[in-house]
């Protein structure tokens, strides 16, 4: 199997990584840098040793023009001259310039004329080292002026500055890689301080929490992220340990009360009424299966993660009646309330579910109602609301929203030997969330008033449901 080219690249760190790359780019950047710099100072220096030909060139063709000539031409800038006759004859020339060859012939100073530019022109044949820079212009009386200067020290600066650039641009990047090193090593500290709190973290210092740098950047909303994350993660694991801890507490009672009274028939059986101490022990474990009930039912709203188990249509009206004609026996009379409308009201979700929604509800009614309980159901909008109402002594208001945690009972109306073990109201607001609802305690006066709100299925009613209630 071939190795992969890029595999030794990607071992490395992402602060290696990051200075390579920036190095590497950086080099690119320089070399292109200092050859454009090399290109334009070639040209600049070039473009003004042009000019100062030129015009010293274009001053001695309008002395020649004007007859103010000397015999011999100065040269104060080093510029050297030569003014040519029509016959092709050097007439003058400034001091060390040769008399008697002109730097260009016959042919040649006519194009640079046409050309009315400078050109490159060996200058050793002419004694001269070194390159020059050439140029002619034309006089009166078929006369020629030839102006040139020596490239050499152009060269010379040019080499110079080649030799600079080459010696000085490695050790600028060695210098820019080693602060890209620690400005990079500085920037993913807190990363490194994130991983070092992650790694002290532990199942005994879970309220411990990552350390969040000061400067607003990303690594700061990622840290704030996490630590919020931790503090979820710590309120679900209080919420696990408190319902364990609730849950045991629950079940310690009625296992001690059935351990109490097989101890006591075991140890006089004589004068032990069986039946009454069977009928013990089978209220006592109807309690543990409802607990036991209970708690899975809260076990599997938190699995699912606030959705519910099915989304199916659920017909309400058919739902509710269902829940009414289930209390036909009870100590109060459950009735249902025909103030609300006759509308087909359907929601999605489980039915199941929701059933024992109505059940916990109408359980909690019964259970502390004095004289009735009504059930109803009407639609608002989008909506569907259940009341369930019962006329006991109700919840006063502070309490009303404390009585959905779990294992929450008030007072010894809602005792143990009486209620449950505090788990009814909580499945109801976990279940009716699930399915995107809402559901508060309010006065009814006298009482109390359970009202779920839960929102209508979107689209057409399904044709069985059609059936069960024609127009």
């Amino acid at each position: 199997m071939a190795a992969d080219p890029l595999g030794w690249w990607r071992r490395q760190s992402l602060r290696f990584r990051l200075t390579s790359t920036a190095s590497a780019v950086l080099a690119l950047a320089l070399a292109a840098s200092a050859w454009s710099l090399v290109g334009v100072l070639g040209r600049s220096l070039t473009a003004t040793i042009d000019e100062t030909a030129y015009l010293r060139a274009n001053q001695v063709r309008v002395d020649a023009d004007a007859g103010r000539l000397p015999p011999e031409l100065s040269s104060p800038d080093g510029t050297m001259i030569q003014v040519i006759d029509a016959r092709g004859r050097i007439t003058h020339a400034t001091v060390g310039t040769d008399r008697l060859v002109p730097l260009l012939g016959p042919a040649a100073r006519a194009a640079a004329v046409r050309s009315d530019g400078a050109r490159f022109l060996d200058g050793r044949p002419y004694g001269i080292p070194g390159p020059l820079r050439v140029l002619a212009v034309s006089a009166d009386g078929g006369r020629t002026v030839i102006a040139a200067r020596s490239f050499a020290e152009v060269e010379t600066s040019l080499v110079t500055a080649g030799h600079v650039l080459v010696a000085g641009t490695p050790i600028l990047i060695v210098l820019l890689a080693g602060a890209s090193w620690m400005i990079i090593g500085r920037t993913l500290r807190p990363i490194a301080e994130l991983r070092r709190g992650a790694t002290e973290i532990s199942d005994t210092a879970r309220s411990r929490r990552l350390p969040v740098p000061e400067a607003h950047d990303e690594v700061h909303s990622l840290a704030t992220t996490l630590n919020d994350m931790l503090a979820r993660l710590e309120a679900a694991d209080a919420r696990q340990r408190a319902l364990v801890s609730d849950a045991a507490h629950e079940l310690r009672s009625p296992l001690a009360s059935i351990r109490l009274q097989l101890e006591v028939a075991l140890g006089h059986p004589e004068g032990q009424i069986w039946r009454e101490t069977a009928e013990g022990v089978l209220e006592d474990t109807l309690r543990l299966s409802r607990l036991a009930e209970d708690l899975l039912a809260l076990a599997r709203l938190d699995e699912r993660g606030g959705s519910p188990a099915r989304r199916e249509p659920v017909d309400l009206e058919d739902l509710v009646r269902q829940s009414v004609e289930r209390y036909g026996e009870a100590p109060v009379p459950v009735t249902r309330d025909t103030g609300g409308d006759d509308a087909c009201l359907t929601v999605t979700g489980d039915a199941l579910d929701l059933g024992r929604v109505l059940t916990n509800l109408i359980d909690n009614a019964v259970r502390h109602a004095s004289g009735e309980v009504r059930v109803g159901l009407r639609g608002g909008g989008t909506t569907a609301v259940i009341s369930v109402t019962d006329d006991g002594p109700g919840i006063p208001e502070a309490d009303r929203e404390r009585v959905f945690d779990r294992f929450t009972r008030l007072d010894s109306a809602r005792s143990r030997d009486e209620g449950g073990a505090g788990l009814g109201l909580a499945i109801v607001r976990e279940t009716v969330r699930a399915h995107g609802g809402a559901v508060h305690l309010e006065d009814a006066g006298p009482g109390l008033r359970a009202v779920v709100r839960l929102p209508l299925a979107a689209g057409p009613v399904p044709d069985r449901l059609l059936d069960r209630f024609p127009d």
